[in-house]
C-alpha cells in the first residue's frame, strides 16, 4: 500500500481527529530528509481533493468534514451544482455562495443542508482547486474606459473585465477569445486581456470555429507531424510484398458514404462448399506507418479521435495519411490486417483468422448504389457492378443471418431517426434531410459487429493487455424509473436479480411503428450507461456481447490504432515479460485519454447540430407545425419535429391551467383541468423564440378547433370537390372550405396557418 493510502485509510478511522503536518510526520515517523517531499505529498493530496486544511491548518478527508468534491455545473441564473466525485446527490449552490467558482472548475463545497423532505442538498464553495476556463470565447464590448467580454457560455455568468492596455486590435461585436489574467472573487468580476480575435459573429464559419476553440480542439497539425507525414511513400514498401499475404486476387469493395474519403474498411465474402460463409474484413493497417511514440503516435494519441462537424472534419491523422496510403482507395495495393471468419447458416463464427494482408480493392462503392442493387434492383446499378452482383446477394444473406443471431441473443437495436444538415456556401443550413439507415449501412454494421467481437474474444484468450469497448449493466434505479414508465404504457419487462437485454429489446419491438416508438427508445437510452473504451473486458450491454472492442476504424480511434499494434505484435511473438508490463500502462492511458475525448468529440458534435438547427429556425418563427413531446421536466416540455429539430415549450407558457410535474409518469397534470401533457403525445405548436446564444428553439402550444383540423384534412388529402360537399354537409360549414379548395379568394391568415409545410417552405 503506497504512503498516499496508508494516509486516506488513517484519516478515515473513527478515531482521528484532525492534525497538522508536525503532528502527521511524527505519527508516520517522517525523517528530517524527508519532511519536505512530506508536505509536497500532502499539498498535492489537497489539489486532488482527497484530504483537506481547515482554517487551523489540520488536514483531514473531506467526507468526515462534511465537505464534499466536484466538478461545478453552472447555470445561466447565477447557481450552479456541484457533480460529486463520489457516489452521493449533487449540492445546489445558490448564487450568492459560489465564492467566484466558474462553470467546470473542481472544487471544495461545504454541505449546509442535507437532501430530505423532497428538498435539494445544498452547500457553499468553500475552495477552488483547479480552475477550467483559463481562456473563455466571447463577444467583446468596447467602452470608454475598458471594454468586457460577455461569454458565449451562458453558464458563466461574469463578464471578463478587459483593460483598454489588453484589447488588442478588438473592436465591439468580435468574437474574441480573453485569457483570465484575474480569477473573480465575491462581487468581482475577472479580468483578462484578448489573446485572439476569431471574427465577427455574422462571418462565415464563425460560429462553427468558435465551437472549435471552446472545445479546445486542435485545428491544425504541428509542423514537425505534418513533416514526418511528408516523408511517408505514398507506394506500399517492396519488402512489405515478401512479408505478408497477398489478397489482391480476392474480390473486395469499399462500402461508405458519398462524402467518405477516409476509407479504412473492406469487405470480401465468399460462399464455401459447406455452405458456410467465408467474410473477410480487411482493415487499413495505419500502425505500419504510426509507429509508437513517433510524431503521428503522439498527436493521434492527444487527438484521440476524428471529428465530424457538418462541413469540415477534424482529423486525427494528417491527410498525407487519412485520405492517402492509409485509405483503401480502389485499384491500388494498400497494406491491411485481415480478418477471416467462417461463419455457419445461423451465424455462429467456426473459424477465424487475424494475419497482415496485402490487398487491392477491386471498386469504391456508396451505400446508395448497394441499396439500389439489393433493395431497389435497380437494373443500370446492377448492370454496372456485374461481376460483384452475386457477392452482393451474398452479402445481403449474410446479414440476415448475422442480425436474426444477435437480436435473439438480445442485443438492443435501437433505430432512431438520423438527420442532414445541409449548408450553402456561406455555411447557412438551407435544409434538415432524414438520414437513411438503408440495408446496406446495416449490412457494413453487422459485418464490422462480428469482427470487433472476433477480435476481442481472440485477444482476450491470449491474456495479453487490450483495449476493450465496454458497456455496463444500467443503473438499477434509472431501470426501475424507465420500467415504471413503460408499465403505465402497458409493457412489461421481465427481470429478476439482474436485467437481460434481450428484455429491453422485446420492448423496443413491441413499440416499433407506434407514436410511443421515438419516446421509449429515448427514455431506455437515457437509462443506460455510456460506453467507454476499458482494459478490462466486461463485457458489452446493449450488444448481448461478453467480448468487444474497436477494430475497424484505425484512421479515426486511436483504441483500434492500439490494439492493432498489439495485434501485429502478438502474431510476431515480440510481447515478452518486460513488454507485456510495459503495455499495461499504455493500455490503461490510452484507454481513458480515448474516453474522455470521444466525450469532447461528441459534445462539439452535438452542439454545432443544435447551433444549425436553432440558425435554420430562425426564419420559422411564427409558423406552426406538428411534433411529439420528447421530454417532460418540471419546468417544461420538449417537443421534436419530424425534422428531429427539438424545441421547449416553457411551463410559463402553458397558461390555461397550473401544471404539476408528476416524476413518476413522465408528464405535467393541470391542476384544475386534469388536462395531461405526457412522453409520446402529438401536439401541435408554433415556433415562437429563437436564442442563438444558448442554440435553443422555444414553442408554443397551439390548440386546434375541430374546423381547423377538417382544413388540414382537406389540404393534406387534395380531396375532390364533390368529397368536399360531402363534407359541408356534415359541417354546415361552406365558406371555410370554399377558402381551402380556391387559394385565389382564400383568407390569407387562414392559408398560412393551416396549410401542411414543405421543403421549399
Amino acid at each position: 500500500m503506497s504512503i498516499r493510502e496508508t494516509l486516506i485509510d488513517f484519516m478515515r478511522e473513527e478515531a482521528y481527529k484532525p492534525m497538522n503536518s508536525r503532528e502527521l510526520e511524527k505519527i508516520f515517523d517522517v525523517k528530517k530528509s524527508g519532511i519536505k517531499g512530506f508536505k509536497k505529498l500532502l499539498k498535492d493530496m489537497e489539489l486532488e481533493g482527497l484530504i483537506v486544511q481547515n482554517r487551523t491548518e489540520h488536514y483531514g478527508v473531506t467526507e468526515r468534514m462534511g465537505l464534499v468534491v466536484g466538478k461545478l455545473q453552472g447555470h445561466a441564473k447565477g447557481f450552479g451544482f456541484v457533480i460529486c466525485d463520489e457516489e452521493r446527490p449533487d449540492v445546489f449552490i445558490p448564487a450568492s455562495f459560489m465564492s467566484g467558482a466558474m462553470n467546470g472548475d473542481k472544487v471544495i463545497a461545504k454541505v449546509t443542508r442535507e437532501q430530505n423532505d423532497g428538498k435539494k442538498c445544498e452547500g457553499e464553495i468553500i475552495r477552488i482547486l483547479t480552475r477550467a476556463n483559463k481562456t473563455i470565447i466571447g463577444t467583446y464590448e468596447d467602452s470608454k474606459n475598458f471594454g468586457f467580454v460577455v461569454a458565449d457560455d451562458v453558464r458563466i455568468q461574469q463578464d471578463v473585465f478587459v483593460p483598454k492596455s489588453m484589447k488588442g486590435k478588438a473592436n465591439s461585436k468580435d468574437v474574441v477569445i480573453v485569457e483570465i489574467t484575474q480569477w473573480p472573487e465575491n462581487r468581482r468580476n475577472p479580468e483578462g486581456k484578448i489573446i485572439e480575435i476569431l471574427g465577427r459573429k455574422e462571418d462565415k464559419g464563425v460560429d462553427i470555429l468558435t465551437v472549435i476553440k471552446k472545445h479546445k480542439l486542435p485545428e491544425e497539425f504541428p509542423q514537425e507531424v505534418l513533416s514526418f507525414a511528408e516523408n511517408i511513400s505514398e507506394t506500399v514498401p517492396e519488402e512489405e510484398y515478401t512479408n505478408r499475404r497477398d489478397l489482391r486476387d480476392i474480390k473486395m469493395v469499399t462500402i461508405d458514404g458519398e462524402d467518405a474519403k477516409d476509407l479504412d474498411d473492406a469487405v470480401s465474402l465468399e460462399k464455401l462448399e459447406n455452405g458456410n460463409y467465408h467474410l473477410g474484413v480487411h482493415i487499413a493497417d495505419v500502425s505500419h506507418y504510426v509507429r509508437e511514440k513517433n510524431p503521428l503516435d503522439n498527436e493521434a494519441l492527444e487527438r484521440a479521435t476524428s471529428v465530424y462537424l457538418i462541413d469540415r472534419v477534424i482529423p486525427m491523422l494528417p491527410k498525407k495519411l487519412s485520405n492517402g496510403i492509409c485509405s483503401l482507395n480502389p485499384k491500388v495495393d494498400r497494406l491491411a490486417l485481415s480478418c477471416f471468419m467462417e461463419i455457419d447458416k445461423t451465424g455462429k463464427v467456426v473459424d477465424h483468422e487475424i494475419f497482415e494482408s496485402v490487398i487491392k480493392t477491386n471498386e469504391r462503392m456508396t451505400y446508395t448504389d448497394v441499396t439500389k442493387i439489393i433493395r431497389d434492383k435497380d437494373e443500370e446499378t446492377i448492370k454496372k457492378y456485374e461481376y460483384l452482383y452475386d457477392d452482393f446477394k451474398a452479402m445481403n444473406e449474410l446479414f440476415e443471418i448475422l442480425n436474426k443471431r444477435r437480436l435473439q441473443r438480445g442485443a438492443i437495436d435501437f433505430d432512431f431517426q438520423e438527420s442532414k444538415i445541409i449548408l450553402n456556401e456561406n455555411g447557412k443550413p438551407i435544409d434538415i434531410q432524414p438520414y437513411e439507415r438503408a440495408v446496406a449501412n446495416k449490412i457494413i454494421e453487422e459485418f464490422m459487429l462480428i469482427c470487433n467481437e472476433t477480435v476481442a474474444e481472440h485477444m482476450f484468450w491470449t491474456k495479453l493487455p487490450f483495449v476493450y469497448r465496454v458497456h455496463e449493466e444500467p443503473d438499477t434505479e434509472k431501470l426501475e424509473h424507465f420500467n415504471e414508465f413503460v408499465h403505465n404504457l402497458g409493457y412489461v419487462i421481465k427481470w429478476g436479480s439482474e436485467v437481460h437485454p434481450k428484455e429491453l429489446q422485446k420492448i423496443i419491438e413491441e413499440v416499433k411503428g407506434k407514436k410511443e416508438e421515438t419516446v421509449v427508445s429515448t427514455l431506455l437510452l437515457r437509462s443506460l450507461k455510456q460506453a467507454r473504451y476499458s482494459p478490462e473486458c466486461v463485457g458489452h450491454f446493449g450488444l448481448a456481447a461478453k467480448y468487444y472492442c474497436h477494430f475497424t476504424s484505425p484512421i479515426r480511434r486511436y483504441p483500434d490504432l492500439m490494439i492493432h499494434r498489439i495485434i501485429k505484435e502478438h502474431l510476431h511473438g515480440k510481447i515478452d515479460e518486460k513488454r507485456n508490463k510495459k503495455l499495461i500502462g499504455i493500455v490503461d492511458f490510452a484507454s481513458v485519454q480515448s474516453s474522455e475525448m470521444e466525450r469532447v468529440a461528441q459534445q462539439a458534435e452535438r452542439e454545432v447540430d443544435d447551433l444549425k438547427k436553432a440558425e435554420y429556425m430562425l426564419d420559422k418563427i411564427g409558423k406552426e407545425y406538428s411534433g411529439i413531446i420528447s421530454s417532460v421536466t418540471n419546468f417544461g416540455i420538449f417537443i421534436e419535429l419530424p425534422n428531429t429539430v427539438e424545441g421547449l415549450v416553457h411551463i410559463s407558457e402553458l397558461s390555461d391551467d397550473y401544471y404539476v410535474f408528476d416524476d413518476k409518469h413522465l408528464c405535467l397534470i393541470g391542476e384544475r383541468s386534469k388536462k395531461i401533457y405526457r412522453l409520446g403525445d402529438e401536439v401541435n405548436i408554433r415556433v415562437e423564440k429563437i436564442d442563438m446564444a444558448s442554440h435553443e428553439i422555444y414553442f408554443a402550444i397551439i390548440e386546434k378547433n375541430e374546423k381547423a383540423i377538417e382544413i388540414e384534412k382537406i389540404v393534406d388529402k387534395k380531396i375532390n370537390l364533390s368529397e368536399l360537399e360531402e363534407i359541408e354537409a356534415n359541417t354546415g360549414d361552406e365558406d371555410a372550405k370554399v377558402e381551402v379548395v380556391h387559394p385565389a379568394s382564400r383568407n390569407k391568415d387562414v392559408a398560412e396557418i393551416y396549410k401542411p409545410e414543405t421543403k421549399e417552405d
